[in-house]
Formats: C-alpha cells, structure tokens, sequence
C-alpha cells in the first residue's frame, strides 16, 4: 500500500478533490491531502495546511494574503509547492501525486510536480490540458488529462472522468520495474538525434551498447534538446553523444525548434565526458511553406513534408553557429571532443544533396575551430555525418571519452 499526495486549491476544489481521495483509497492506497488554496478556508480537512506548504519554501503567507493580490498568492503557492512535494518525496512519504485544476490550481500544481524526479509518478486533471500544454508540462514527464468539463462540482462527466484519473495514477504507482529490465543497471549515454542524422546516431548507438552502455536518443525538435539538458544535469549520465545540434540553427535565425539558449550548456556544468557535432546546422526549421516570414524570401528551402520548410543557413550565420558552439564548449569543465565531417552536415547536405554548400560548411568549421580553447580535440573526417565510418568514429571517441574518465575516477 502506497501513500499517493493529492494536491489541489482546496477552498474552491475542496469537493472535487475529496472525491478523488476516495476512489483512490478505494483501491487500496493511502492519501495525503495538501492544500495549496489561496482563497477561503479548506471545505474538507486537510493533512498538510497551506501554511505549511508556504513555510517550506519559505514564505510569508500571512502577508501575501493580505495585501489581496490573487495573482501574487497563486506565484506564492507554485513558489512554495515544490519545495514541500520535493521535502515529501526525499522523505519517502509519497509515491505519486495527482492534482485537479483550472487555471490556478493547474500553474501551482504543475510548477510542484517539475521539481520531482523523471519516473516518479504525476497527473494533473486540468481545464488547461490542450493547446499549448509547454509552459505546465516543461521538461518533466508529468501527465495532462483534460477535465473535459470545469472542475466546479460532481456531475456525470466529472464523475466518470476522476474515478478514471484515479485509477490512472494507482496504476502509475504500482508498476514497478526491475532494473534489469529496463537496463538501468548500465550506465547511461544521452544523444541528440534528427530525422537527418538519424542513420549516424543508429550506427553509434549500436556500437556504444555493444560496449555495455545504455544510449537514451533526445529527438533535436526544441522541447527534445531541453528535455536532454534537463537529463544530464538531474540524472546519472555518463557521457554525452550530442551530434545533433540544430536547434542553436533555429534558435539564432528564428526557427520553429529552438531549444532556447542554454542549449549545449548541460555536459558542461555536469562535468561529463562529451562528443559534440555540429549536426544539421545547415539547416532551420519553419511551419508550412506559407509560415515561413517574408524577410527570408529568395533563401534556399527544402520541403520536408508538408508541416516542414527547412531553409539552408548561409555562410554569415554559420560563421555566427560556429563562434556560439566555441563559446559554449570553451566553458565546459568535462573532456570535450569535437567531431567535423566536412563533406556534409545532413543528409541533404551532402555533396550531391539540395542543402549542400562547401562555402558555409567552412565558415561553421573555421569558426568553431579558431575560437575553440587549444586544448578541445578537434577530429576532422572527409566523410559526411551519416557516414558508417563517421558513425564508428563518433562511437569510438565517446567509448575513449569514458574510458579515460573511469581511469581517472
């Protein structure tokens, strides 16, 4: 029998909520009711008060209140709420956690369940699971399920809907499994991966787990390389195997698929052992061909599938992607070793291939180069990147990587 928190503004979803602790109990499972209101008292008893939940991160909750700000109380409660879920969960008191919300109860609840681990189980029924759900979910693998209805009341469809959801998160919390299983018992490598680079990164993969790694691939579309970040700064990785850097294209010219500008910064403040590659620079992402703005007209593009305009970066912006790689990697603490394959950065890029452009290939390559510090290893390969023998290099050079770092250790 495990303890599950539920989380939830209970002064208005005070109902709601005890609902929802009932049909976990129902299947057999403790619950520790937290109230996060911002309102009136609580309509049902609580375990953890929303005086508590604000002392543990610290607040004044008192003073907040009675200033009457509505939006500086709910900023209060998702300041605080992560702390007291992270204090609960290195307790072990809880083992999953589930939420209902609108728009307050959805914005504490969300920012409360970023802070816990990836794997630790977390749901949040919520008025706001559609559209653009980024700004709740993060980097986290927390789980929107829409309310279908407001969450104002007991009704048919709410009724149904949170027996589900309560099912939903029991399940979560009972299926455990054996590291052996899910390989966790080997150390872990991370890479980025696009559908261009997509042969390259399978060729390494194969190579690194035959060596007795586990190779998790981050897809290079934005929230994948934020997520990948995320994963080497707040988990047990070993290494990185980042080919995949397209997203800094995306972010300098404005592509759909930036992944911000912290991207590349993650090995680095790990300290972990990195192979970096400039793949798929030659290229920024945009929508449909009629998304694409109109300062870019007379560029060269490349229809990637109807939802997909790649536009090929010229020589100015990849001397630009070449000096931010350098500055990037000049900060990392860990080895860092660079790979160049000079004959193409993508499939398309290849000789022979729509987005191939020796000229600005050399101005990324020639930048990144003269900006590195002297000690980064630079290996440059007449090869193109989806190439089985620079697949195998790439292999070879995060294999050396880690197999210098346990020698050290």
């Amino acid at each position: 029998m495990a303890t599950i928190a539920v989380l939830g503004t209970l002064d208005t979803k005070g109902t709601e909520h005890a609902f929802l602790a009932e049909c976990i109990r129902r299947r057999g499972h403790d619950v520790l009711l937290i109230d996060v209101g911002t309102g009136g008292p609580p309509q049902i008893a609580v375990d953890i008060s929303r005086e508590e939940v604000a002392a543990a991160g610290g607040i004044d909750l008192a003073a907040i209140f009675a200033r009457g700000d509505r939006g500086e109380c709910v900023a209060a409660m998702a300041a605080a709420a992560p702390r007291m879920l992270e204090r609960l969960h290195k307790a072990g008191r809880i083992a999953g956690v589930i939420a209902l919300g609108g728009g307050g109860g959805t914005a504490i609840a969300s920012a409360a369940m970023r802070a816990l681990p990836l794997g630790f189980p977390k749901l949040i029924v919520s008025t706001l699971a559609v559209g653009n759900t980024a700004p709740y979910i993060g980097e986290s693998d927390l789980v929107l399920m829409p309310s279908i209805v407001d969450i104002a009341g007991l009704n048919r469809i709410s009724h149904s809907l949170f027996r589900r959801a309560a099912g939903a998160i029991c399940g979560m919390v009972e299926a455990t499994v054996e590291l052996e299983e899910t390989g966790a018992d080997r150390p872990l490598v991370v890479a980025s991966m696009f559908g261009n680079t997509t042969q390259c990164v399978g060729i390494a993969k194969e190579l690194i787990e035959q060596a007795g790694y586990e190779v998790l691939t981050f897809h290079a579309t934005g929230a994948g390389g934020r997520m990948m970040e995320a994963t080497i700064v707040g988990g047990p990785v070993a290494a990185v195997l980042d080919i995949t850097t397209t997203e800094w294209a995306d972010e300098l010219v404005g592509g759909v698929l930036s992944a911000g500008p912290h991207r590349l910064e993650g090995a680095g403040r790990a300290g972990v052992p990195a192979v970096v590659v400039p793949g798929c620079l030659d290229m920024v992402n945009f929508g449909a061909p009629e998304t694409v703005p109109a300062k870019f007209a007379g560029r060269k593009f490349y229809a990637h599938n109807p939802q997909v305009t790649l536009m090929r970066t010229n020589v100015d912006e990849c001397a630009e992607l070449g000096g931010i790689l350098a500055r990037k990697l000049n900060a990392y603490v860990g080895t860092v070793t660079v790979l160049l394959p000079l004959r193409g950065l993508s499939v398309i890029g290849a000789p022979g291939g729509p987005f191939h452009d020796a000229d600005a290939d050399a101005a990324l390559f020639t930048s990144l180069k003269s900006a590195l510090r002297p000690e980064i290893e630079v290996i440059e390969l007449d090869l193109e990147i989806n190439s089985p023998p620079f697949a195998s290099a790439c292999a070879k050079a995060i294999l050396g990587l880690l197999d210098k770092n346990h020698k050290k250790t």
